[in-house]
């Protein structure tokens, strides 16, 4: 077998679909964009149309698929109505990306609660409720599914000035696991992909030279992530034959943030 032929046929998701929340993104935008490249097609999910047009115009100049989807996550109804628009016009969902996300760099003894509540709900409720719906349809018709679900470093080791976002991140890797135990008998697979350091939308606000100074010091690569980064392990988890054996687990994207102790 050539290399090739092989590599394509491991990683290759031609006639797949992914629906890709978080989409219109940095970081999911790219992650979206590698997928195409293997053969999928993606469905952008997001609030802005004109972002989203923007990076399907990317897409499309390598000669990849897709199209922009809006979607309001603290909403069931809305979450079930994309599911159903998706299908009519793609016949089938095979990947699902949970990456939509919002921070604030509030100190925990001045969070007011309606920002707390706030990103609670973008950040963690809307997981569960995409989770939900597309879950309840993965299995009733016995799609052997890959879920995604977009992680951080601040669910795994504590980070100051994100305490909101850190607990939000923290639930999504447990959701993840819970749910790749519940749902592996149907062929569903659940994951987390954990960036490390990434100079995303979100992350700009909190990152002073101080802060960016620390990182680099806890970071053995020396440099923060690009999004292209993100793109190698996204094939491996969405990928049914490379990916086959792999649910439950995080996969982290740090440049050895991790590791470094001292």
């Amino acid at each position: 077998m050539q290399t090739a032929g092989f590599l394509k046929e491991m990683f290759g998701l031609q006639g797949k679909t992914a629906v890709v929340i978080g989409g219109t993104g940095e970081l999911c935008g790219v992650m979206a964009e590698g997928l195409a490249h293997a053969g999928c097609e993606v469905v952008l999910v997001g609030r802005i149309r004109e972002k989203g047009e923007k990076k399907l115009e990317r897409i499309a100049e390598f000669g990849g698929e897709g199209y922009f989807m809006p979607v309001d996550v603290t909403s069931t109804e809305s979450m079930k109505k994309l599911l159903d628009q998706v299908v009519e016009k793609s016949g089938q969902v095979d990947i699902l990306i949970n990456g939509a996300g919002i921070n604030a760099p509030t100190p925990f003894l001045d969070i007011p609660e309606d920002e707390f509540h706030r990103i609670i709900d973008t950040n963690l409720t809307a997981v569960f409720r995409s989770c939900q719906v597309f879950g309840k349809y993965f299995i009733e018709n016995e799609v052997a599914a890959s879920i995604i679900n977009l992680g951080s470093m601040s669910g795994i080791v504590p980070l100051s000035r994100v305490f909101t976002y850190s607990a939000t991140k923290a639930a999504v890797h447990n959701l993840s696991k819970n749910l790749a135990r519940e749902w592996a008998e149907y062929s569903v697979r659940v994951n987390t992909l954990v960036p490390g350091f990434f100079p995303a939308e979100q992350n700009r606000k909190v990152l002073d030279e101080s802060r960016v100074l620390d990182i680099l010091r806890q970071t053995p690569m020396s440099r923060f992530g690009s999004p292209d980064d993100l793109i190698g392990a996204t094939l491996l988890l969405a990928s049914n034959r490379a990916g086959a054996f792999i649910t439950g687990t995080e996969i982290v994207v740090d440049g050895g943030f991790n590791a470094m102790k001292i």
